[in-house]
């Protein structure tokens, strides 16, 4: 049978979800239900806090990335074994990119693919009876949605509460819960967003922290009555969302090299693929009996020193690299280039197996979604083959040097298809983080 689950989104960033979903997630486990965490949207760090939150694993549901199938089955595998899903929002409820009604990467597009009702998180700071009118909108901007209650967060005083809770009474909206200003409950960030999981100091001290807050401050049976029972459209069991690029696969994996999507591992593990772990800050090559390397994104800027150190790892990597396909995602990408210049303007020396040249020292967001198409035969498929994925860093290219692209790549906003990432003998990287292979012709 499959678990009934709940979305939990808000009008816009910044509003507490992360915070509230693992209080709901860690209080619902200690009250002895089984608990799954999704996460919508591309975000690659909340996964991990949400898997610590409940002691299960989690992965992220992209309407825009993903294709129908895929979310079946994500959203299938969570659900089976489990009491209750607690899946978390992206941005705003509605916030998307331009596409087909039902695909556009907003989290509503989640809660209405899978039917799961909507709990509303409000930050009322500055406002009381107004947080209504925003309430209100989000009640009714979606037919296909159905918001079933609202916790209001950061609440000044015991007046403040009564007031906004007032406004919630006005238009029929139960208020679940109210949490207080409190600095303490909130989760340490750094440049791309927060800190992660795996580095987070006593991580399972605040999530105790965080379920013993929303204990004290939601209803928690109103939270488990609340969820709904979840649809799973019927169809056939997705493909794996990437190709494995090989029946062994060495993937970095420290504080340098985190960025991996949950599903994408899963995808490979189900298709007979073996995953071997090995730590680049360690000083450590990839394994001989592996038959290709990938280096996921993470970050590398902040430990550029180590890396450049890592004579056994950078020694290793070319040998590997002779005879075996690598690929570097975002931080793995810098990694497998020229240079890479840190936050101090200081030049470090990286494997060189790809001429690109970056820097973090000249910042600049590049943020969004990307649609690519591979230009030759490599560890993502054949040349052709399209694929779906996310960019979100700071670095930027100081030289791309003078290897081949590695894919055609355009946004949803109707850019044309331009040159994106490098490839070179058996080594490709590129910026984005793939989410999904699609057809072709896409």
């Amino acid at each position: 049978m499959n678990a009934r689950g709940l979305l939990v989104a808000a009008p816009r960033s910044g509003s507490g979800k992360t915070t509230i979903t693992l209080g709901l997630q860690r209080a619902l486990v200690k009250r002895g239900l089984t608990v799954r965490g999704l996460k919508c949207g591309p975000d690659y760090i909340d996964p991990a806090f949400h898997a610590a939150a409940t002691g299960a694993p989690s992965a992220n549901l992209d309407s825009y990335a993903m294709p129908d199938t895929l979310l079946r089955q994500i959203a299938g595998a969570a659900t089976q074994g489990a009491d209750i899903v607690i899946a978390e929002g992206s941005m705003g409820l509605f916030d998307g990119v331009p596409g087909p009604e039902g695909h556009t990467g907003a989290s509503a597009d989640i809660a209405a693919f899978f039917g799961w009702p909507v709990l509303l998180v409000i930050d009322v700071s500055g406002q009381a009876q107004s947080a209504a009118a925003v309430a209100l909108g989000c009640m009714r901007y979606d037919e296909r949605i159905k918001v079933a209650g609202v916790i209001l967060n950061k609440v000044a005083s015991e007046r403040h509460r009564r007031l906004a809770c007032a406004g919630m009474a006005r238009i029929g909206l139960p208020v679940l819960g109210a949490l207080p200003r409190e600095a303490s409950l909130i989760l340490p960030e750094r440049h791309l967003g927060l800190v992660q999981a795996g580095e987070t100091e006593d991580l399972h001290a605040r999530l105790d922290a965080l379920a013993e807050a929303v204990s004290a401050a939601v209803d928690l049976d109103a939270v488990i009555a609340a969820a709904g029972p979840t649809m799973l459209p019927a169809g056939s069991n997705a493909a794996p969302a990437l190709p494995a690029p090989g029946q062994r696969i060495a993937i970095a994996r420290d504080a340098a090299f985190s960025f991996v999507y949950p599903h994408v591992e899963a995808g490979w593990r189900a298709a007979g693929a073996t995953l071997v772990a090995f730590s680049p800050l360690a000083d450590e090559a990839p394994p001989e009996d592996c038959d290709a390397c990938w280096l996921p994104g993470g970050y590398p800027e902040l430990h550029a020193g180590r890396l450049a150190a890592a004579s056994t790892f950078l020694s290793g990597l070319r040998s590997f690299a002779e005879t075996r396909p690598v690929h570097g995602e975002c931080g793995g990408y810098m990694v497998l280039g020229k240079s890479l210049i840190d936050a101090d303007g200081v030049s470090h020396v990286m494997a060189g197996l790809l001429s690109v040249e970056t820097s973090f020292a000249k910042r600049k967001m590049n943020l969004g979604y990307r649609r690519a198409v591979i230009e030759a035969n490599g560890p993502l498929g054949k040349a052709g083959q399209a694929l779906t994925g996310h960019e979100f860093h700071y670095a930027t290219i100081v030289s791309q040097g003078d290897d081949a692209s590695f894919a055609a790549v355009t946004d949803p906003h109707g850019s044309a298809p331009a040159p994106a990432g490098s490839r070179r003998g058996n080594v490709t990287g590129s910026f984005f983080h793939a989410i999904a292979s699609l057809p072709a012709q896409v």
